[in-house]
């Protein structure tokens, strides 16, 4: 698995627009210069594993669905989302699925 590092500014994009379709209270005002992300092995889908804090445990489980949009990629197939957060309300994952399971060309800027 890939390790941790700082989002690229269209995953922060895109994260930024589904937390503010969520309505979810961000408590701290600097989470954008604080997030890590961490690749999921996907397919290249891009998902990815979120850790908003440094104090986040290792060991979470999914809690449930923020929010969610769908775009179609550029190569014509429906991709869905979502937001999740972990059991404790915190920002877990971003998971992105495309239909058919192939790789994602790109994040959407429109969203």
């Amino acid at each position: 698995m890939s390790k941790r590092r700082k989002p690229l500014q269209k995953e922060l994009r895109l994260l930024e627009r589904l937390i503010e379709k969520a309505n979810i209270p961000i408590l701290s005002p600097d989470w954008k210069d604080s997030i890590l992300v961490q690749s999921m092995d996907d397919g290249d889908m891009g998902s990815l594993l979120l850790f908003p804090k440094s104090d986040v445990a290792e060991r979470r489980s999914f809690g449930r669905v923020a929010s969610e949009v769908e775009y179609i990629d550029d190569d014509g197939i429906p991709v869905l989302v979502s937001l999740n957060l972990d059991k404790e309300g915190e920002l877990f994952e971003v998971d992105s699925w495309k239909v058919d399971f192939s790789s994602i060309k790109r994040l959407p800027d429109d969203i």
